[in-house]
């Protein structure tokens, strides 16, 4: 499932922007149930360096195209004029994190979580959870807000960039392996995003 294919120019693009602290952006306009589960949903301050800015970013990648580097945590969407949104990720520790390319194969709005195998396997205490059909969407659930489906050759690769109610986890690498964004982050990216959306995760 993981595999490197990375431009010599992506690489550089994330050096660049890594050093622009960039224009902060207001936040995206929240529907009714949004702004409900909003405001039960944790909270947790974050270091300012990984809020939402539009950074200065030159990239071969097509605009409207996702880049996530693991290691600094920040993940990139592409804008036009060499431009590109930055967001502050916690990503997969080294041993479960994907890399490679993939795409949006499915966008979901506060979706159902269902703990995958592997996690099962690791975490025996939430197979009453799976056994139930998973958790239902809302401000506990830790997908959060919205969650990003990743797809290689028609296939769910079982690795999501969502939301979190672990907000505090921001910029550290985590164990589940999935990319997971503020909530108010990932609504804002799902606003842009569409289905086929290229993913690069380096």
């Amino acid at each position: 499932m993981n595999f490197k294919y990375v431009t010599a120019s992506t690489l550089v693009a994330v050096l660049l922007a890594g050093c622009n602290g960039g224009t902060a952006l207001p936040d995206p306009r929240l529907s009714g149930r949004d702004a409900e589960f909003m405001a039960l949903a944790p909270k947790a301050a974050v270091s300012s360096q990984y809020e939402r800015y539009l950074v200065d970013y030159r990239t071969n990648e097509p605009v409207g195209s996702i880049i996530v580097d693991n290691r600094s945590k920040f993940l990139y969407y592409i804008m036009p004029g060499g431009k590109a949104v930055r967001y502050g990720v916690a990503t997969g520790q080294d041993a479960m994190a994907f890399t490679g390319r993939a795409y949006v194969g499915a966008m979901q709005e506060w979706p159902r979580w269902i703990p995958p195998k592997d996690m099962l396997e690791r975490w025996p205490h939430l197979q009453p959870t799976a056994d139930a059909g998973g958790l239902p969407g809302g401000p506990d659930n830790p997908l959060g807000s919205r969650a990003l489906y990743l797809y290689q050759n028609g296939r769910d690769t079982l690795y999501r960039i969502h939301g979190t109610n672990e907000p505090e986890k921001i910029g550290q690498a985590v164990s589940s392996g999935c990319i997971r964004m503020r909530d108010i982050d990932a609504i804002d990216l799902y606003h842009r995003v569409k289905v086929g959306t290229k993913v690069t995760v380096l």
